[in-house]
Parts: C-alpha cells; sequence; structure tokens
C-alpha cells in the first residue's frame, strides 16, 4: 500500500508510540481512518529511547489496514534505512544528522519503491537542505527533540515551516512537509497556516475518548487553515 501524498490534502498520521503495544491489533484498528500510521523507530543511541525494530515494522504492516510511515531515529542511516523499506514501510524518513550520504540514500530507498522522507531535529537548520529538497517527497521537521511522546510543542519551528514552504512552493516542487511533536487540536492550526501538510499525532489521538472523531477534528482544522 503506497502512501502518495499531494502537497494540496491533508493528511493525519497517527503515532503508535502512544499505543498499548500489549493490544496492538486493537489500537491499529482505532486508527483505521487515519492515512498513515506513524512508527517510532529508536535505537538508543541516536535518541535516548529504544522502541521498535524491522521485524516489528513488518508485523505492523502485516496487520495495518493503511499504510505505515516509518520514522527512524536512528544511528547508520544510510545502512539500516533500507532494511525497513524491505520490511514493507509505505514512507521511510531518516534524519539527515544519520546520513552520510543522504542524496544517494534517498535514491536507493526510492527503487525499494518506498516514499523517502529527510527528517531535522529542531536544532538542525533547514537552509542547507533546500537546494537538494526536490530529492525528498517529504520533509519532517521536529517541533520536538525526538525520542519521547508527549512533549510540549515548540512554537519556535513554525518559522522554519514557513521558509521551507516558501522555497519548495518558489521551487515549484511537490515535497510535503510532516510536523511532529505535540500535535493536538491547539497547535494544528498554526502547522498548517505555516506550510505544513502531515501531522503526526500520539497522545492527542490515543488519549482521546474516541480516536477517530479525534482523527476528523484534526484534518478538519488542518484543512480549514491550510496555506494553499
Amino acid at each position: 500500500m503506497n502512501a502518495a501524498y499531494s502537497t494540496d490534502g491533508q493528511y493525519i498520521h497517527p503515532s503508535i508510540l502512544n499505543a498499548d503495544f500489549m493490544s496492538i491489533g486493537t489500537e491499529l484498528d482505532k486508527i483505521s481512518s487515519a492515512d498513515s500510521v506513524h512508527v517510532d523507530v529508536m535505537d538508543n543511541h541516536f535518541v535516548p529511547n529504544l522502541t521498535f525494530g524491522p521485524a516489528m515494522v513488518e508485523q505492523i504492516v502485516e496487520r495495518s489496514t493503511i499504510p505505515v510511515d516509518a520514522h527512524l531515529m536512528i544511528d547508520d542511516a544510510d545502512r539500516q534505512a533500507p532494511v525497513f523499506a524491505e520490511a514493507g514501510a509505505s514512507s521511510v524518513t531518516f534524519h539527515l544528522e544519520a546520513a552520510r550520504a543522504p542524496i544517494k540514500l534517498a535514491r536507493d530507498l526510492r527503487r525499494k519503491n518506498t516514499e523517502v522522507g529527510v527528517a531535522l531535529r529542531p536544532a538542525t537548520p533547514v537552509e542547507p537542505l533546500l537546494d537538494v529538497i526536490g530529492e525528498f517527497d517529504m520533509l519532517l521537521l521536529m517541533t520536538v527533540e525526538p525520542g519521547f511522546g508527549g512533549q510540549s510543542f515548540l512554537d519556535s519551528m513554525l518559522p522554519k515551516i514557513r521558509r521551507a514552504r516558501a522555497a519548495i512552493s518558489a521551487s515549484n516542487l511537490e515535497v510535503s512537509i510532516q510536523v511532529d511533536g505535540g500535535v493536538s487540536r491547539e497547535t494544528i492550526e498554526r502547522c498548517a497556516e505555516a506550510g505544513a501538510n502531515v501531522f503526526v499525532a500520539g497522545s492527542a489521538i490515543y488519549q482521546a475518548q474516541d480516536a477517530a472523531q479525534e482523527i476528523s477534528a484534526l484534518r478538519e482544522l488542518a484543512r480549514a487553515h491550510s496555506a494553499h
């Protein structure tokens, strides 16, 4: 199942970092109305947390009714990222800070029939990436420090989103901007207005009484405040 995104659309990707891992099948069913399931892969080196490996991602791919969006917060992305494409993830996002040859890696991943994203920590400037942003399908701008769910949204990232969207639009490129961290009904409007169009939400969805209703509410807020 391929995760092709139009930059004109608004997409909600629930993060299963906030799910009950002992009931992962049921937790995936709760978010079946979303556009993709966001799987945070952490190695306890690049970030101080440990989550899933490729075998678990493969099982999630097999069980999920929607595409799997794998966000790799791991060292040695050049060697590790292709394994997650082979595990069946529809979209694989690696961190620029963890890649030695990001353009080569992006092309390697695309040859494995996956969408390709590149992610930046909050303190990593976006400008050096803009000349080659067309090599990627998606730019993930972290709106918290990567590693743990439930953190507060960093409003200081909004100008970064705006600069990235302006540069992408000026180059007439079809590159989505994803935001991850602290996304909720209170913050999604500002992200959409700044130019993001793919939204990762974890605790906002999994702590809601009705996950499907929360997904719908977030999507409508993003559409109503879209920069497009």
